[in-house]
């Protein structure tokens, strides 16, 4: 077996009741989720429980929950004594990523993108931004359209580039929708509307960024002890202060997902699991090479299957 990666999910893969049972069968779960809800003042464990999905799905709740549960799964991998050569992480994913590479503390962590979730809601005001996912179209192509579709006082921008031909759109509404319709007249194959509630990704979100700042600088950031591929430049991190430098421009600049992926591949890594709900990431790196091994953790079902697998591989 080649290289190790382990990948954690990003906002839109949380649903209400993720890790519960992670929790009824291991004590280092529960400890996690306790600290969260220590470390928060509120009990996060009763919204990503019990929900409503609503109150789950608001983004400075959805951030911390989906770092919880992952970091919760994380812990349990842990003692089957399977690590990584290398961490990444989805947008909100990569502050899972620097939890598992030790450059951050989980309590850091969810006190971080706690704050950096509400500073992404008020960046921009509800309804003034959005997103799309753009199928079926060339990167450099789907740039000129947004460059088109952009002006002075509205903007679009490619926010996610996911995988070949999955790119997502990020900035104003009015700007997204005149991309949208650029895009299929230009060959795209579908445009699809993402329910989100700003613009992620996108020069909207400087104004977070500026104020994240300040939160970082609260928080205590390391050297990492496995590389974490960043999303700003899809390239490996360790350096304490580029990993925080990093993290601020994050916040407007697009995720490199499928340069993420390619680097790991090109770096050696055929086995990728996917640590927290859902499997949109094992997807995509199918996307970009099928011929490697894939698994997702989200319960201990599939804890379980990916630890007899991997120890037979061996």
């Amino acid at each position: 077996m080649g290289k190790i990666a382990f990948l954690f999910p990003g906002q839109g893969s949380q649903v209400v009741g993720m890790g519960k049972d992670m929790i009824e069968k291991h004590d280092e779960a529960a400890t996690i989720f306790k600290k969260a809800d220590e470390r928060l003042g509120y009990s996060l464990t009763e919204i990503i429980f019990d929900g409503p999905q609503e109150m789950l799905t608001r983004t400075e709740n959805a951030q911390p929950a989906l770092l919880t549960t992952s970091v919760a799964i994380l812990e349990v991998l842990k003692k089957s004594g399977i690590t990584p050569h290398y961490t990444a992480g989805h947008s909100l994913g990569e502050y899972s990523a620097l939890v598992a590479s030790e450059s951050l503390s989980f309590e850091d962590a969810v006190y971080a993108v706690r704050k950096r979730g509400e500073l992404m809601e008020e960046a921009v005001p509800a309804g003034i931004g959005t997103m799309a996912a753009v199928l079926g179209m060339d990167a450099d192509l789907l740039r000129e359209v947004t460059e088109e579709a952009s002006n002075s006082d509205e903007v679009v921008q490619l926010a996610n580039l996911n995988c070949p031909g999955q790119i997502v759109i990020s900035g104003n509404r009015v700007a997204v929708e005149r991309a949208a319709e650029l895009a299929k007249e230009k060959g795209a194959k579908r445009v699809i509307p993402l329910v989100v509630s700003g613009p992620f990704h996108s020069s909207l979100m400087k104004p977070a960024a500026s104020n994240f700042s300040s939160v970082l600088d609260e928080i205590s950031v390391s050297e990492a002890k496995v590389p974490v591929i960043g999303n700003v430049t899809a390239k490996p991190m360790t350096d304490a202060e580029e990993i925080k430098a990093k993290l601020i421009e994050q916040l407007y600049s697009p995720v490199r997902w499928q340069e993420t992926i390619e680097l790991l591949l090109e770096e050696g890594v055929d086995t990728f699991i996917e640590i927290g709900p859902g499997k949109v990431l094992s997807g995509l790196v199918r996307k970009v090479q099928r011929r490697v091994n894939t698994y997702n953790i989200e319960d201990s079902e599939t804890l379980l299957k990916t630890i007899e697998k991997l120890r037979g591989d061996e």
